[in-house]
């Protein structure tokens, strides 16, 4: 195997990982952090290729970097949702978050 495979890899393991625990979980806070985990495997692949890959020297961080902020947003916006959620129902499982109307 070249090196590029053991990143490649170590990407796919982690997302997986991350694929599952959004799949099984019920707790939102862990279901965030799953995509977290997903999203960082997408930023090891992307730094793996640009490294790797001759002609696209530079591009991976670049993009990396993009996908950094969009976790970011992506967990102020959920967490923000999720503690006005607990507020109403005292309550992180996945389950009870059936309806969103009033």
């Amino acid at each position: 195997m070249s090196a590029i495979d053991w990143y490649l890899v170590l990407a796919t393991l982690l997302f997986c990982i991350g694929a599952f625990g959004v799949l099984a979980r019920r707790n939102l806070i862990l279901i965030v952090m799953s995509l977290e985990l997903m999203l960082n495997a997408v930023n090891i692949a992307l730094v793996a290729f640009s490294n790797f890959v001759p002609g696209v020297a530079g591009k991976g961080p670049i993009f990396a970097l993009f996908v950094i902020t969009i976790a970011a947003a992506e967990v102020t916006i959920g967490l923000a949702i999720v503690i006005a959620n607990y507020r109403n129902r005292r309550s992180l499982q996945a389950d009870s978050f059936d309806e969103l109307k009033g």
